[in-house]
Formats: C-alpha cells, structure tokens, sequence
C-alpha cells in the first residue's frame, strides 16, 4: 500500500488568479502539476474545507490540505554516512554537504547519498517526503542545504522556499574577467535535444533571476558571489554560461581550458586539475519553521576552492610585481 503525506497551509495572496493545481505545483515542488492535477479530480485536496476543481482560480488566503499519496517508491537503506552538520533541533536540520555527494538516489545513483545518511541519522525522516530535503544542490556542488525533520515544518520550509523567504548566497569563480556585476533574467527549461541539460528557453521555460557581483578579479578569471531570486535546476551554472562566463571546471556548461598567459606550473596544475563546477552555497537565511526566529548560516569554503583563490591570488599578484 503506498504510503501518504499530509500537507496543509494557506495560499499565498500573490498567487491571486492562479489555477489551483498551478499555485500547489509552486508550493509543492516535490510533485509534478499533473499529478497533484489527479489528486484533486481524485478528491484528496480540500479548499476552505471544500472539494475544488484543478482548475479553479484561487484569490489568496484559502486554506487547504492535501492527502499526497508516495506511488511506487523504492525503499531507502539508511547508511551511516558522515554528515557536516551545521545546526539541527527537532524541527530543523542544516547541513554542509561535501562536492561529489549525490543529493537523492537516482539512475546510477542508488544508494551512498544525503538522503540514505539523513535516513541513519534521523530515522523519522522516513515520514517525511524526500526525507525532509527541501531544496537540492548539484552533485559536484558544495555548500548548505536545508531539511525539514518534520511534515509541519517541510510544507512551513517549501511555502517559504516558493515565495523566495529563503535567502541562498553562492560564491563562484568563472572563467573570464568581468568588468562589474549585474543581473541574469533569462528563463530556464530542459535542453530540447540533450535532457540531461537545462538551457534559456524564452518560450516555454520558467523564470530565472540571478544576481552576481564581483569580489575578486584576477588575470584570467573571476570571483563572484551569486544571490539566487528563484532556484532552477542548474540556474548559475546556466546563467553564467549565457552571459560567456562559464565556471571553472563545469564539466556540462563550460568550455575550454583558460590559463593565464605565462602561467606558473603550480597554477596551471591546480586549474587543470579542478575537475568540478568552482560552485559553493556559502550562506544561508531563512525563518524557523516553528518559532519564526530569522536564523543565518554560513559554511566557509572547501579546501580545493581556497586552493584555486589562493594560486589564482599568487599568480596576479607575480604578474602585478612582474609589470
């Protein structure tokens, strides 16, 4: 018997004109429009205590529940995998995930990921959908990721992500020099020949807005933190491509090899050897989901990004006293 999940909350005022099933798509992205579509036509989602129709608009200020039902799942083994743990109490869990950690089980991927070590570490994720993951990060992407350890809190957390409540701060380092920094607005959807890839799609992609400024320019290359506005799959390492700053070492989205003209042997092995997207969640902000407090975290960055800073810093600097 497959097992379900109660979800439950208000509909934001913004959503006003929205069609139902469109609006809970956004506050429930875990599922797919059309199969929260078959729900409510199924009768599992009431609207002010009522049996609505998909294609209802909604005015904001409706509350709902939602009896979402797990189809065909395939049943996680806990493992006991180290996690970096950056704050957790009985409703919140934030956690430094390492680059080269999957996020969820997947074609290739079916087991030593965050979501089989939360399953061994906080058993009662097993009630919760994804295991209380709330939103995702690349594989070869470091940095923080928030869980919900509890139902309340996972569709507290979800509304929260989906009405952009949630600030996510990046840092990165692309290939090229940027003369200032700016705003990425440019929507986003599946490749339509490669489906392994996202890329801008005017038509028929969903909005993406990413702001970027510049901490650091060096010879050859750049520094950046990046603030997210909404969060689509790949959305920096596609965003910067399109503007022709690609990030070094972004095995999907990037281009050729850079090096600083006259580049010294030590930078050019570590800028050959950086074999994954220069690409770290350094910070992280966001309301409790239970008592409301705005908590802030930050996680410094992994070893192989400070050693790129660090000869890309040596490297402009040799150059500078050089000149």
């Amino acid at each position: 018997m497959a097992q379900t999940y109660q979800h439950d909350g208000e509909i934001p005022v913004e959503m006003a004109g929205q069609r139902l099933d469109q609006a809970l798509a956004r506050l429930l992205p875990d599922y797919s429009r059309s199969r929260i579509k078959q729900w409510i036509d199924a009768g599992r989602l009431t609207l002010d205590g009522r049996i609505p129709k998909p294609r209802d608009a909604v005015r904001g200020g409706e509350q709902w529940v939602l009896e979402a039902e797990a189809e065909n799942e395939v049943p996680l083994k806990p493992e006991a995998i180290p996690l970096d743990i950056v704050f957790e109490d009985d409703a919140l869990l934030i956690i430094n995930k390492a680059a080269g950690m999957v996020v969820h089980p997947g074609a290739g991927n079916p087991d030593n990921t965050l979501q089989n070590a939360l399953l061994h570490h906080a058993p009662e994720l097993a009630n919760v959908p994804r295991a209380g993951i709330v939103h995702r990060l690349d594989k070869e992407t470091s940095g923080l990721l928030v869980i919900a350890k509890t139902l309340a809190a996972h569709t507290a957390l979800v509304a929260a992500l989906a009405e952009r409540d949630i600030s996510r701060e990046y840092e990165a380092v692309c290939v090229g020099v940027m003369t200032a920094g700016g705003t990425v607005d440019a929507a986003i959807g599946r490749h339509p020949v490669d489906r392994k890839r996202q890329a801008i799609r005017p038509t028929g992609g969903r909005e993406a807005v990413t702001h970027f400024r510049v901490m650091q320019r060096y010879r050859a290359h750049t520094h950046v933190a990046v603030k997210l506005e909404t969060g689509r799959t790949h959305q920096i390492r596609v965003h910067m491509a399109h503007i022709r700053y690609p990030l070094v070492g972004d095995p999907v989205y990037g281009r050729r090899l850079v090096l600083p003209k006259g580049a010294s042997e030590e930078t050019r092995n570590v800028l050959q050897g950086f074999k994954r997207q220069a690409l770290h969640a350094r910070r992280l902000g966001l309301a409790h989901p239970v008592t409301g407090e705005a908590l802030q975290f930050e996680a410094p960055l992994p070893d192989d990004f400070q050693r790129l800073l660090q000869v890309l810093a040596a490297d402009l600097k040799e150059h500078d006293e050089r000149t």
